[in-house]
């Protein structure tokens, strides 16, 4: 599998593994997840143009999963990592939060951290198992505590929902 940055004709792609990814959600009782649309052209094209957008590539190099990110208080925070579900549980997730993290230790950030629902198998469970873990509330810095806030006015604390962090190189 091959990681690379994401380019401008990546951008529709993306939004198809999103759909396509989201759509296992409703088996969860999470229907409004499932149906919601996925990042916008633009809003892509932001995380792409910064550096911030990343493919995981098949044998074709067609992507069949991504990550975007941000820098949040000392930490490169996981806005999105999705898969499509023909390339599942196969490691790109875990391969794309790799390539992640190796660009975070490049940037001398500390830490990966992203927010996910904690009833969902391949959410904060998954994280779990690659060695994120839950923050308390008073652990959130400043940025974290937005981006919670952000969700919760979008609705997204209707299902339980975390903060988690993964060291990085033992910091």
């Amino acid at each position: 599998m091959r990681i690379r940055p994401a380019t401008a004709d990546d951008l529709p792609v993306l939004q198809d593994i999103e759909r396509a990814s989201g759509a296992v959600f409703r088996d969860f009782g999470m229907a409004a997840i499932a149906d919601d649309e996925p990042p916008a052209l633009d809003v892509l094209e932001h995380y792409r143009s910064a550096g911030r957008a990343w493919v995981a590539c098949d044998a074709g190099d067609r992507p069949v999963g991504y990550l975007i990110c941000v820098p949040v208080g000392g930490a490169l925070h996981i806005e999105q990592v999705s898969v499509h579900p023909v390339a599942a549980r196969r490691g790109v997730g875990r391969t794309l939060l790799a390539y992640a993290a190796d660009r975070a230790r490049e940037q001398d950030l500390t830490a990966l951290t992203l927010t996910t629902f904690t009833e969902v198998p391949w959410n904060a469970p998954y994280y779990a198992r690659l060695g994120f873990r839950v923050l308390d509330e008073a652990e959130l810095t400043p940025g974290l505590r937005k981006i919670r806030a952000d969700e919760a006015e979008l609705g997204l604390d209707r299902w339980p929902r975390v903060c988690m962090r993964r060291a990085l190189d033992g910091r």
